[in-house]
């Protein structure tokens, strides 16, 4: 495999909610992928202003981030393309979250995880993989 031409920057948010986790499954590269809520910054856009527009975009969801939980501290080249990821964690809050959560593309589905029920092999991608045996040790910890 060839290095990596460029590095591919996600940024993705972390929503707890009477202890549970918020987490997408969407169609990719026809594949379903399992995974935080979040996707890709642009060229000028920051960090905040990525997690806020991925979570309109996708969620139809205003957001407040609260706190950064993890970045990428190893090499991931991408399932998807030659590029190397690096993604970006932060605790969100919302200050609205309706009952029904409505995703604003067609293939997407958003749905509430128990904590407890929460596997390393939940997500589908090696990073959120990393995050999730974060999340699931934290709460094991009374951490979060």
């Amino acid at each position: 495999m060839a290095a990596p031409s460029r590095f591919n920057i996600r940024v993705y948010g972390i929503l707890i909610k009477e202890d549970c986790l918020l987490v997408n499954e969407e169609w990719f590269a026809d594949k379903l992928v399992t995974k935080l809520p979040g996707g890709g910054l642009e060229l000028g856009e920051s960090i905040s202003d990525c997690l806020a527009r991925e979570w309109q975009e996708e969620l139809n969801l205003t957001l407040t981030a609260q706190h950064h939980f993890y970045t990428t501290d190893f090499f991931q080249a991408s399932a998807f393309d030659n590029s190397q990821v690096i993604s970006i964690y932060y605790r969100v809050a919302v200050a609205h979250i309706p009952e029904v959560l409505c995703n604003t593309q067609a293939t997407e589905r958003s749905f509430w995880l128990p904590l407890s029920s929460l596997q390393e092999a939940t997500f589908t991608l090696p990073i959120d993989q990393v995050v999730g045996r974060m999340l699931k040790e934290a709460f094991l910890q009374n951490r979060l």
